[in-house]
């Protein structure tokens, strides 16, 4: 069992299956099943923070279209080494074709997504007139179960390896063994974040309480589990020997810290 797990990678296929000339990969199937489960969650406690299930529904189709939008652009903006093609080729970041052939859309980033997210969320509220932040903290509560199977996905698809080890779980890529920090990830910044805003959603003291504690918690997670996780190969460390995912965490987490003071500081005037 040892020996197969630390050859995971060369005894597993990323395609799941074929219809016709597409590959559905796993990564597509657990994709799908992390916004199932970020909309079930969302439908689930919506009534708690003043929504229905139908509102939910609605919000969703637009931060579904603001996360793929912000994870591509923010993919290619901070980590791609073809910024200067797709920003003179907009359209051909979501082809999913090359010379002919299917091959899927490759790059999103966390951030990117985050990202989109608010900027949707904002335009929804004002849309709607629904307070933005009360939105924010549903979608706090609603996401990191899905982000497990996010994880799992990149883990599946063989990508996003870890550092090098010497640990018996260890996964062997090429003739390297690996930290599995995707599924570090998977429990850090998924079911660990769960508890923590499960947790703190039972006594709300003000509408943004529970999405600033997910930044900070996510940026804390992100930041640990990135000492296990190859830094991008095209990047390396930034600076101080952090890679850039860590450096988005600090900005992520000093941001959320400063948003939660100010939230909590227009509460208690009021």
């Amino acid at each position: 069992m040892l020996e197969f797990w630390q050859h995971f990678y060369e005894n597993t296929n990323r395609v799941a299956f074929s219809i016709g000339m597409f590959k559905i990969h796993y990564y597509a199937l657990c994709y799908i099943l992390a916004l199932l489960i970020a909309l079930f969650i969302g439908q689930k406690f919506a009534p708690r923070f003043g929504f229905s299930k139908k509102e939910i529904e609605n919000y969703f189709v637009w931060i579904e279209i603001g996360i793929i939008l912000g994870a591509r652009i923010g993919y290619i903006l901070v980590y791609s080494d073809d910024k200067l093609y797709y920003l003179s080729n907009p359209w051909q970041m979501f082809n999913p074709f090359v010379n002919g052939e299917f091959v899927g859309i490759a790059g999103m980033s966390y951030h990117g997504a985050l990202v989109g997210a608010l900027i949707t969320t904002y335009l929804y509220s004002k849309k709607y007139k629904k307070n933005m932040f009360k939105i924010l903290d549903l979608v706090a509560l609603s996401v990191p179960l899905g982000y497990i199977f996010g994880r799992i996905g990149n883990f599946l698809n063989h990508e996003l390896f870890g550092r090098a080890t010497d640990v018996a779980w260890g996964v062997y890529v090429g003739d390297t063994l690996r930290h599995p920090s995707q599924l570090y990830e998977a429990f850090a910044e998924g079911l660990i974040i769960f508890i923590i805003i499960y947790i703190f959603s039972k006594r709300i003291k003000f509408n943004g309480q529970l999405i600033c504690i997910y930044a900070m918690s996510y940026g804390i997670a992100r930041f640990i589990c990135e000492f296990f996780r190859e830094p991008d190969f095209n990047l390396g460390f930034i600076a101080l020997s952090l890679s850039m995912g860590q450096i988005l965490s600090l900005i992520m987490f000093c941001f959320a810290l400063s948003l939660y003071f100010y939230l909590n500081k227009i509460k208690a005037n009021h």
